[in-house]
């Protein structure tokens, strides 16, 4: 018995009719009753593997052409943790300890270099018209960070357990790390700058996640900087040259660790930001920093060196910084987490990390910290 959600479509009476054949005549022409040819078209009755494939060589057609198998479309309560909750939007959905948490999929979030699929429909009411399913989802985790890397461990994740998903999504390492905290992901990445005294990526993950305690685990070290023109015309070597007149700078936007670092040099140089043209001028993703760098609307922007690479301009570096990934205790069962720390450790998403410019994989795959409930 088909389940409820399964629903088998007949289009025997539509190809039937197009050839010019009536039922009797089908029916002659498979050696069936014409009342099979009429049950079957009215979907009482579902013909055998043989019948099916003689009524296909019969019309000319395949098999599913004349049947097919439609899941009914879901509808479920879905928590909107980013948007207005506008209906007919598309969303991304994510199972997050048993609730669904939606995500816009629009703007910067539509397209890598295609439109991105969404996961589902926002209705009426709050709730979302599924178009992956229930199994899809369970197997389906959450990352949300900045690392341009992260997709890197998606891939990975997917060749060695093709029914395992991690679904990459942009956000500051302040905004993963709240997000994580309110149950609205499964895994945040965060590459905040501390001291050899104090490792800011494990204290705010502490501060974040609670009593709810969970594992910190090294993904990469990637060297962060400044983005700037093809043969730097500007001549930009150093935080201090940002404050020449003649320099437009992209900032980033509070709370990401790109503007902790900018910050942080300007306070110890003496530099006051005003004295920056263009430091309240603002991107939220080091693409958009490339971006404004590449069509001359700024001449310097903060962001990564594989990133700038990628867009074939050159990169003044400030500081080396790891990127970790945080799991809060009650995920480390999941099955793609537990897949995720099996990829952490292998050797092929090390080599991959390790050749993409300016990063590093000594880390990889390292348990930072342990933090008890």
């Amino acid at each position: 018995m088909k389940s409820e959600s399964e629903k088998i479509l007949c289009r025997l009476k539509h190809m039937r009719q197009s050839r010019g054949l009536s039922q009797t005549r089908m029916a002659e022409l498979i050696g069936v009753k014409r009342q099979a040819i009429y049950d079957m078209e009215s979907g009482r009755y579902m013909p055998n593997t043989a019948v099916a494939l003689s009524l296909a060589k019969t019309l000319g057609c395949r098999v599913e052409d004349l049947f097919s198998q439609e899941t009914k479309v879901l509808s479920r309560p879905v928590m909107m943790s980013e948007g207005d909750g506008s209906p007919s939007q598309r969303i991304s959905v994510a199972k997050v300890r048993g609730r669904l948490i939606g995500y816009p999929v629009d703007g910067m979030h539509s397209f890598n270099h295609e439109l991105r699929a969404a996961d589902g429909i926002l209705e009426e009411g709050g709730g979302v018209r599924l178009f992956a399913s229930p199994e899809s989802l369970d197997n389906t985790v959450l990352l949300l960070g900045c690392d341009p890397a992260f997709s890197l461990l998606s891939a990975h994740v997917s060749r060695i357990a093709p029914a395992a998903r991690v679904s990459c999504r942009f956000a500051s390492s302040h905004r993963a790390l709240e997000s994580l905290a309110a149950g609205h992901a499964h895994l945040a990445g965060t590459h905040l700058h501390g001291t050899s005294r104090m490792d800011l990526n494990v204290k705010l993950a502490r501060k974040r996640l609670g009593g709810l305690g969970g594992t910190v685990v090294g993904f990469s070290m990637m060297e962060e900087g400044l983005m700037v023109a093809p043969g730097n015309p500007r001549r930009i070597r150093s935080i201090e040259d940002l404050a020449s007149s003649n320099v437009r700078f992209a900032n980033r936007e509070p709370g990401a660790a790109l503007r902790v670092l900018l910050d942080d040099k300007l306070s110890k140089s003496g530099i006051p930001p005003k004295s920056i043209r263009g430091y309240t001028r603002e991107v939220h993703t080091h693409h958009e920093g490339a971006q404004m760098v590449t069509y001359r609307a700024a001449d310097a922007a903060l962001g990564l060196h594989s990133v700038a690479k990628a867009f074939g301009l050159d990169f003044v570096p400030l500081a080396e910084v790891r990127c970790d990934i945080v799991i809060p205790g009650d995920m480390l069962e999941h099955p793609t987490i537990r897949v995720i720390l099996d990829v952490l450790q292998s050797g092929a998403l090390r080599e991959e990390i390790a050749s993409l410019p300016g990063y590093g994989s000594s880390q990889t795959g390292k348990i930072i910290a342990e933090m008890r409930t």
